[in-house]
């Protein structure tokens, strides 16, 4: 699912959407405490993502303050269907978010995810939560291990280098991938930085160069669940 080209294809399909929720983004940011945690090129590939598959349902662990959450909803909305469901232990994003987006497509549920009901069949999921490798292992073997082959997954803050440290949340994630032999992609300037140009170059010939807001490091992982289910039942 995830390659260069179909990134660059996602681009150029919606490129009209994304350049209006970019300047949505940009005006909320201004206008809400929101402390971005995502940064623009892997926000604007989960937003892209959300467009392409087009999921009627979408989990998102971990919010902060609802920067990635408000990409997602737009995503939504712009979709015309689906509806986010979001985990995290502080409920700042109730606070920041505009309820035209959260009104009919968002449910937050406060508390630790790993003692929450996930939603079935969900067809994107972002994972942006506690960055441990114990967290990474109850995801990977609770949550990933059981998703339908074909889900899109997001997994923040694996790539702040060239590869993760031993023994963190990142080494746990890439192992499991390359136990179950899952190709991932990363546009961050760290991880890939000749990916990371790419895609500012076809940013800029689309006119949507000029940033959201500072972050340039983009260390979020994406993959699908192509090679199928390990264990038990499906989420």
């Amino acid at each position: 699912m995830y390659s260069v080209d179909t990134i660059i294809q996602w681009y150029r399909e919606h490129a009209a959407d994304l350049r209006a929720a970019r300047e949505q983004q940009r005006e909320l940011l201004a206008q809400r405490d929101m402390h971005p945690k995502l940064d623009d090129i892997e926000a604007e590939i989960s937003y892209l993502t959300v467009r392409a598959l087009r999921p009627h349902t979408v989990i998102e662990i971990g919010s902060y303050h609802g920067w990635s959450t408000s990409w997602l909803l737009r995503a939504l909305r712009d979709n015309g269907d689906g509806v986010l469901h979001t985990f995290d232990r502080v409920d700042h994003a109730r606070r920041t978010l505009p309820e035209e987006l959260t009104r009919t497509r968002w449910r937050f549920v406060r508390g630790d995810v790993r003692a929450a009901e996930l939603p079935d069949d969900p067809g994107f999921v972002l994972v942006d939560a506690r960055h441990t490798a114990g967290f990474a292992r109850w995801y990977t073997a609770c949550l990933l291990d059981r998703l339908k082959p074909g889900v899109a997954v997001a997994v923040h803050d694996i790539y702040h280098g060239r590869r993760p440290w031993p023994g963190s949340e990142g080494s746990v994630l890439l192992d499991w991938l390359r136990e179950r032999r899952i190709a991932h992609l990363t546009a961050s300037r760290h991880g890939d930085p000749d990916l990371h140009d790419h895609l500012a170059g076809v940013k800029r010939r689309l006119h949507l160069s000029a940033p959201v807001h500072s972050g340039r490091h983009d260390p979020m992982a994406f993959f699908s669940t192509v090679e199928g289910s390990k264990n038990g039942s499906p989420v």
